[in-house]
């Protein structure tokens, strides 16, 4: 592996909406001299226009064109490549990167099989290079914050957790299914939780999964699929189509340590957007969609409301904001005055995490490992679904190192530990 690198230089294969979305944050930490984007790829013609305009607004220098990857990957002008590509195809793009000894950043999504996982976690085992998926969610606020009470012991011992995405996508899939939206076209031919990671990544985090702890097995079941189906007649004037994946998919996952997750997937009906997180141990719980945390000997254990002229005790919630000043995860202390980028600031903070470990040629805090225990939760569900919820067992892509491996190198992206002393004259 070469030597720490002064300045990250990026090449970028698939031109989507998600890459115009990294470019955003891209182009922050580019003021900073940190990063330049020196190659572009893509087969459209149009979105490689596209991105050239977005490039002559921001007066940056014009990067180089390519539209066959593996030219893109070979050039020596880029050492570290993002790939916001489809679900089928960021995982080859990702192992050929690093046999060409250069980091790859992949977007969210679940794996179709466990084969593509095993090769990902191959390439980076036998070049020494890694691959991190770009899970912004991993750096939201309030994610960070409740690792580092957990890490504090203000919740005890970790017994139970959920999580999920469940976001009303029937619209926009259907006003978009003659461009061949991708997640329409899974979501048609596929049953089973295809978009884990989201909530998943901070509760694995939490939980310490591949780190002393490991995920052993799952079953999972899906409802009747009517959703989509409507939304196509509604909004595209399609009616009759069927789609495989269940309205909710419902995922629980057992620990090594004993703990359970259980988590959900539904995007095809009604509901405002939600990652359902919630962290339970023994002493203390979060939960996201009551906006609260309670916590044994500090919240208050109920609050008197009135209920027809008669005094009745309830449980009581905190505000989730009342922790802030006190909880919040260093990184966030430095950061939530001026938060900028996309996805409230979370798109800055996971490329600079990724960006940073490419720099110091570190493995990155979300590493090999996690991206395939994390994506190996789509192609299993779909299993024990198919097998009407039987039990399905985790590959263990550590081979046995989850537990005991060597610390990891303190850093400040380090989503694993509070590293306080990384933060001394930071941001």
């Amino acid at each position: 592996m070469e030597k720490k690198i002064d300045q990250v230089r990026i090449g970028i294969i698939g031109l989507g909406a998600r890459a115009e979305t990294l470019l955003e944050s891209i182009f922050i930490l580019a003021e900073r001299g940190e990063v330049a984007v020196t190659a572009i790829c893509d087969l459209r013609e149009e979105r490689i226009e596209k991105l050239l305009g977005i490039f002559e607004k921001r007066n940056a220098p014009r990067p180089a064109i390519y539209r066959n990857y593996h030219e893109l990957i070979a050039s020596p002008n880029i050492n570290v490549v993002l790939v916001p590509t489809s679900w089928n195809s960021h995982l080859r793009i990702a192992c050929e990167a690093m046999r060409m000894n250069k980091y790859a950043g992949i977007e969210v999504g679940g794996a179709a099989s466990i084969e593509e996982l095993w090769q990902l976690v191959h390439a980076s085992e036998s070049t020494g290079v890694s691959c991190m998926m770009l899970e912004n969610c991993c750096y939201g606020r309030d994610e960070l914050m409740v690792m580092n009470m957990v890490r504090q012991g203000l919740f005890g011992e970790l017994i139970y957790c959920e999580c999920g995405y469940e976001h009303d996508l029937g619209d926009e899939i259907a006003r978009g299914w003659n461009k061949n939206i991708e997640r329409g076209l899974h979501n048609m031919h596929r049953n089973g939780d295809l978009y884990p990671t989201h909530g998943l990544g901070p509760i694995a985090k939490i939980l310490r999964i591949n780190r002393g702890n490991r995920f052993l097995t799952l079953s999972s079941h899906a409802t009747k699929s009517r959703g989509f189906s409507m939304a196509m007649e509604r909004y595209a004037k399609s009616p009759g189509m069927v789609f495989n994946e269940g309205d909710v998919v419902t995922t629980i996952i057992h620990c090594a340590n004993g703990e359970n997750i259980t988590l959900t997937h539904s995007i095809s009906l009604p509901r405002p957007y939600s990652r359902n997180c919630r962290v339970q141990g023994t002493k203390g719980i979060w939960l996201e969609n009551a906006k609260g945390i309670y916590v044994e000997g500090s919240s208050p254990r109920y609050e008197e409301i009135d209920v027809a002229g008669n005094p009745y005790l309830v449980h009581k919630w905190d505000k989730v904001e009342s922790f802030h000043d006190k909880y919040d995860h260093p990184i966030w202390r430095g950061y939530r005055n001026n938060v900028i980028g996309g996805h409230d600031g979370m798109d800055l903070l996971v490329l600079e995490a990724f960006f940073d470990a490419v720099r110091r040629q570190t493995a990155p805090p979300i590493d090999i490992y996690d991206c395939a225990a994390w994506m190996s939760v789509t192609c299993l569900s779909e299993q024990s679904i198919a097998m009407g919820g039987m039990p399905v067992a985790f590959p263990d892509f550590t081979n046995g190192k989850w537990i005991s491996r060597p610390p990891e190198e303190p850093s400040r992206w380090s989503l694993n530990e509070v590293y306080e002393e990384c933060f001394i004259h930071k941001r």
